[in-house]
């Protein structure tokens, strides 16, 4: 499907990619990871033909058709329903043609081809899609252009994914997308049946949407079998063996020197000094895979106050008089607690911080709260109220007027702003480096309550498990807003649902959170059916264990490819590690290159069982998929 071959290329002198190469199979969905910075958004543009290496070639299978969410928004009189439809312009024009068509023989032509096309479901379909993205029926029939910029976001991505392009790209899709939206994400990309290749920080996504992870650093490109956790564990393993095979050089080589050393000047051994002066000069140094240091946050230390911090007493908050979005609210947060707010985008998640965070003042009842409580609030729109041509250390010195300037920088060296990145405007910095600004500017006067709206939206992997040992080493209150699954459970003990209008305790976790969508999701599908579809649930769950019954087999046919494909690559570690020791090339006979050739020889042939099992696993894993989809499982 898609073949990158020694591409080299570079921003300014930057050098982003050099020499990097991997191919993507047919089928395939793959998750681009690097840390921030690193040139996957490039690699995409290059992908998409918007730039162009300076050296090497990126070529996609010629019949493929290519879709990724623009960087403009639709807008426009037409409902969402509509605007979706007509994104797939051959299915627009044919319906088009067909109602003016006059010709038999086109017509007949005109319906052939919309029936090819799926035109008869292309409408439930796109309702689906956008049900799936947080769009209810009534929200569908509403014009594209009374949406804000993020919700026509979400309709881009609805494009792209009803258009079913054979390379779907995808560029950090979750940044706009809440809890809900990203678990119905995750489900519909285990099931697309085209290749996926998806930018993304989000652990969960990437360890339960996608079969590879190709991994972009130092400006190569590596690829790995699996998710995210399995990548990040086989990387490990890499590091920790370079750094054995490099130990044992450096002990071999000081061990040779030391002979060079001693008898270069006798006579009797200068033959065999010159031999390992030779041997020496033929042993390449080991080059280790180092781990780049990720900066930690550091929050400072609350003075403890006595719990409650915050109590609501019947509290309403909205914005416009009459009409709250939040109604009769009874609740307290206490000293530690590790709140998570769930909901979908729009029942007012937000609006319940802002209240908190004495953003909004309560339209009914009473907010009680400590005359001394400080409140520490982050959220994604603060990012736009940093002046953008200050400085971190114009912001924060405006924080500490009457502190030297060596304790202001070492304030903001803790967040990671070094000499360099303290004098630079805030328009050249990263979206992580605002970020970390926010949090210093949030953190700084110590609070006991941390509100979080979407913190992580522009934070890489390694920045997000950094942001969790902060949160669990802060010894204040935390009430976290976040679609990244993998930090609400790190980071929270209790969940908070928002939704009618309300805030309450949700009894669970996550996983009984995803199962309590589905099943309110499956509800509205029977209540839509009707009472007498709605009442045959057990001979529907009937049928199902009887579809997953003959499924099975199918399923353990993608187990064992899968296991043989670990197998083949542990062989693979196994032959390499012995490529790689210095003791194979000691000696210079013929018995010492035929050792060397049948190892080369080996890892030729296990290299081509591997690719042969790779295709097995794919295919197994299509099988299995189609199936499943053809059984509606």
């Amino acid at each position: 499907m898609l073949h990158i071959n020694d591409i080299t290329f570079r921003i300014a002198d930057r050098l982003l990619f050099e020499d990097a190469t991997v191919a993507v199979p047919p089928g395939h969905k793959v998750g681009l990871v690097g840390r921030n910075g690193a040139g996957k958004s490039t690699l995409l543009k290059m992908i998409l033909k918007e730039l162009s290496p300076e050296a090497g070639d990126i070529t996609v299978r010629a019949t493929a058709r290519v879709g990724h969410v623009g960087q403009e928004a639709p807008g426009g009189p037409q409902s969402l329903l509509r605007t979706v439809l007509d994104s797939n312009h051959e299915l627009a024009a044919l319906e088009a043609e067909a109602e003016t068509a006059t010709d038999p023989h086109r017509i007949a032509d005109i319906h052939t081809r919309l029936a090819d096309i799926g035109a008869h479901s292309a409408e439930p379909r796109a309702a689906t899609i956008l049900s799936g993205l947080g769009f209810d029926e009534a929200a569908q029939a509403r014009p594209c252009s009374s949406y804000s910029g993020g919700w026509r976001m979400r309709v881009a991505l609805a494009c792209v994914l009803f258009n079913e392009p054979d390379l779907l790209l995808l560029d950090e899709p979750t940044n706009y997308l809440d809890l809900e939206g990203v678990m119905w994400l995750e489900n519909f990309l285990r099931s697309y049946p085209y290749t996926v290749i998806i930018v993304s920080h989000d652990r969960d996504l990437l360890n339960k949407a996608v079969t590879h992870i190709i991994h972009l650093e130092n400006g190569k490109l590596n690829s790995y079998t699996g998710g995210y956790d399995r990548f990040e564990q086989l990387r490990r393993q890499q590091m920790e063996h370079q750094m054995a095979l490099k130990s044992k050089q450096e002990t071999e080589r000081r061990h040779i020197q030391s002979f060079v050393d001693r008898f270069q000047a006798k006579a009797s051994k200068a033959k065999q000094a010159q031999s390992r002066i030779k041997a020496l000069a033929r042993m390449k140094p080991i080059v280790t895979m180092v781990e780049a240091h990720t900066v930690p946050f550091n929050f400072p230390k609350p003075e403890p106050l006595s719990s409650p911090l915050i109590v609501l007493e019947e509290a309403s908050a909205g914005y416009v008089e009459d009409t709250p979005v939040l109604r009769k609210l009874d609740l307290r947060i206490d000293m530690d607690d590790r709140i998570a707010l769930l909901g979908a985008n729009g029942n007012g998640k937000s609006t319940f911080a802002k209240l908190l965070a004495s953003k909004l003042a309560p339209m009914e009842g009473k907010m009680i709260k400590s005359r001394v409580l400080g409140i520490g609030y982050f959220a994604q729109h603060q990012l736009d109220e940093l002046v953008s041509t200050d400085t971190p250390l114009n912001h924060m010195t405006k924080l500490m007027p009457d502190t030297i300037e060596s304790k202001v920088r070492a304030r903001l060296g803790s967040f990671g702003f070094g000499a360099d990145k303290a004098t630079r405007p805030v328009e050249s910095l990263s979206g992580g480096e605002k970020a970390r600004l926010m949090f210093a500017i949030a953190t700084f006067k110590k609070p006991q309550l941390l509100i979080l709206d979407e913190p992580t939206n522009h934070l890489d992997v390694d920045s997000r498990e950094a942001l969790i040992h902060a949160i669990n080493g802060y010894d204040g209150a935390v009430l976290l807003i976040s679609h990244d699954r993998h930090l609400v459970d790190a980071c929270v003990d209790r969940l908070w649902i928002v939704e009618d209008a309300d805030v309450k305790t949700f009894d669970g976790d996550l996983e009984d959170y995803r199962r309590h969508l589905l099943a309110a999701r499956a509800g509205d599908r029977a209540q839509k059916r009707g009472p007498r579809q709605a009442n045959n649930k057990k001979e529907a769950r009937k049928q199902a264990a009887e579809k997953r019954k003959q499924l099975a087999p199918l399923k353990r046919a993608v187990e064992d490819t899968e296991k043989a494909v670990d197998k083949l690559e542990k062989s693979k570690a196994g032959v390499e590690a012995e490529l790689a020791n210095p003791e194979l090339y000691g000696d210079q006979d013929d018995e010492a290159a035929r050792a060397v050739t049948r190892f080369q020889l080996k890892l030729r042939a296990i290299k081509e069982e591997i690719s042969a099992a790779e295709a097995a696993w794919l295919k197994a894993e299509e099988t299995y998929a189609t199936a499943k989809s053809d059984a509606g499982l």
